[in-house]
């Protein structure tokens, strides 16, 4: 983990900037230590041997006029002090004509050494002609090295100057040591002065790139904020901030097509799905009449009854069973126009009391038939927002279906419906009730479905097709609203929620 850690930081761009601005910068002063140890010394010797001839030229002008003697002294002086040098000037006799270095003087010697150290080869010999030779020599005795010119002046005199190497080699030290100095100073400095630039240069760079990881995760919402300035970078960042309007714009035209291209396909097999489910059980519940129909035909066709009370009986059945199958197409076409989502609702406001009054007075007749009684004393106003006319057929299977099933339980028979008023979720729960026997709980989820039957023993004659609670749960689906049915103590109730204001549309 560490080690990862430590690779990441030296690939930082930051690092990596520092890491080689300070190479550079100790290369180059690595650079100019070695030019100093080979080379300054060598560019020192060539300048004093340059100073060492116009220095001897000089000397040798102030000799050629006699009337300037009283002068030469303090222009030798000057030349001496100027230049840090030791002058020595002997006449042909070896007689010192003037010195500035008493030791210098006993160096040199009488007249013999003076003409064997004007020709001798001993040490480095730099440069020579017929009146001087320069030399690079060592003294033994003290073990220093000197620049040693050695001459003869046009008047005869002989001159020798003289100058320490020592202050060459110091030199070049002092220089090396300044340079390392300065060189902490500079990688001090540059380390500074890199963190500000390498900061203006990556902050950008760092911002681009998380730019583009949201991008990589098609995140567009972040944009690059462009300056004035005119480099790179914010060329860079212009043409990020291209790609990504461009890519999210793309990316969005495909998920719509996506989106569409999915409802096609679903669309499909709902379509496909219906088509099936509707053939099958057309095919499922059109066995029976068709039979009938079959069998009351063949026996018209063959005069199995002559009389004619009897052929009116069997067009009159096969009339009604072609009604029957009539009604069972038309409803099963619109069960599945609701369970697929193909019918559209006109939801508006209405009274559902008024609705309820209505639906009791269409069924009343089967009520008294049934020798039942109905419960209903709500008179107050509920508004419900919701298509009125399939609300109806809710209500009035709810009600078909309590009036087939209603019977006398504890000395009671009747059909009750109240409503129950839920504030807080702003509903209004409709409920059916009639005494009878209990449904089965194997049952109570199975009612819903189409063309299902808990007492299989009824008759065909009840009207019944057993896709009226279908209705009831296609129609609810739509609405995303509750519904149901409980069993009580004395019969079973259904039960039903609407919105009692404006706001979910189906």
């Amino acid at each position: 983990m560490k080690l990862n850690k430590l690779k990441d930081v030296f690939s930082s761009v930051k690092v990596k900037l520092f890491i080689t601005l300070s190479s550079t910068i100790l290369l180059i002063i690595i650079f100019l230590i070695i030019v100093n140890n080979f080379a300054l010394e060598n560019f020192y010797l060539y300048n004093k041997q340059n100073t060492l001839k116009a220095v001897y030229e000089t000397i040798n002008n102030y000799y050629e006029n006699p009337n300037q003697d009283n002068d030469i002294e303090s222009e030798l002086e000057k030349l001496s002090v100027k230049n840090n040098f030791d002058i020595l000037v002997k006449d042909n006799n070896g007689i010192n004509v003037y010195t500035t270095n008493k030791n210098f003087s006993s160096v040199i010697g009488n007249i013999n050494d003076i003409l064997d150290k004007f020709n001798t080869n001993k040490g480095k010999e730099l440069e020579s002609n017929d009146k001087f030779v320069i030399k690079k020599q060592q003294d033994l005795k003290n073990g220093l090295s000197y620049i040693m010119l050695s001459g003869k002046l046009d008047n005869g005199y002989f001159l020798y100057i003289r100058i320490p190497v020592t202050s060459i080699q110091d030199s070049v030290k002092i220089s090396n040591n300044f340079l390392l100095l300065m060189a902490g100073f500079t990688i001090l400095i540059a380390s500074i002065m890199v963190s500000i630039v390498s900061r203006k240069f990556t902050e950008p760079i760092l911002e681009l790139n998380n730019i583009a990881k949201k991008m990589s995760n098609l995140d567009f919402s972040q944009k690059y904020k462009i300056t004035n300035a005119k480099d790179e970078i914010n060329d860079l960042g212009k043409s990020i901030n291209t790609m990504s309007d461009k890519l999210e714009k793309t990316i969005k035209q495909l998920r719509s097509s996506n989106i569409e291209l999915e409802r096609d396909i679903e669309e499909k097999s709902k379509i496909d799905e219906m088509r099936k489910t509707f053939i099958s059980d057309v095919s499922h519940e059109l066995k029976t009449p068709i039979a009938l129909i079959q069998g009351y035909s063949e026996g018209l066709l063959e005069n199995v009854n002559t009389d004619e009370e009897s052929r009116k009986f069997y067009a009159e059945v096969i009339f009604d069973e072609t009604n029957k199958m009539d009604k069972l197409v038309k409803q099963l076409l619109e069960l599945m126009k609701l369970e697929y989502g193909k019918r559209e609702f006109n939801n508006k406001e209405f009274n559902i009391v008024e609705l309820e009054k209505e639906v009791i007075r269409k069924t009343n007749v089967m009520v008294e038939g049934k020798q039942a009684e109905i419960i209903f004393d709500s008179n107050q106003e509920i508004q419900v927002f919701a298509d009125d006319f399939y609300i109806e057929q809710v209500l009035t299977n709810y009600m078909i279906n309590a009036i087939k099933n209603v019977e006398e339980m504890y000395g009671e028979k009747y059909i009750k419906i109240s409503n129950e008023i839920k504030s807080e979720e702003n509903k209004v729960c409709i409920k059916v009730f009639n005494t009878g026997k209990n449904i089965s709980e194997e049952n109570l989820n199975r009612i819903w479905n189409r063309f299902y039957k808990a007492d299989e023993s009824r008759h065909r004659e009840d009207g019944g097709t057993g896709i009226g609670l279908a209705f009831v749960k296609a129609i609810m689906s739509n609405y995303d609203n509750k519904y149901g049915v409980r069993n009580l103590e004395n019969g079973v109730e259904f039960y039903f929620e609407l919105d009692m204001k404006q706001g979910r549309q189906a």
